[in-house]
């Protein structure tokens, strides 16, 4: 269930992060780009790597928000343990679900 989550985040994400990416550089040279008033000393293939690792980690995070968000507290609350391995700290009663 997990996996599956994680591909519910990743993929959209970095779909979403490619559309910014044209986007931002549709309008934006990255050679005109400054940093505290300095050139940076990047080339434009490894401003276009940076940006597009930032916007997919922004995407990442905003989706994975949404999805912990969306979850059940039956969802977050759950102990995925049975009764008799649950650590000293876990609820020994109820289930599992």
């Amino acid at each position: 269930m997990l996996a599956q989550r994680l591909m519910w985040i990743a993929w959209p994400a970095f779909l979403v992060a490619g559309v910014i990416e044209v986007l931002v550089f549709a309008v934006v040279d990255p050679q005109d780009l400054q940093w505290f008033g300095h050139p940076l000393a990047m080339s434009r293939e490894g401003v276009y790597t940076l940006a597009f690792f930032a916007f997919w980690i922004l995407t990442m995070a905003s989706s994975a928000l949404t999805t912990l968000l969306a979850m059940s507290p039956f969802e977050v609350n759950r102990c995925p343990l049975p009764v008799d391995a649950r650590p000293d700290v876990c609820p020994k009663e109820g289930g599992c679900g």
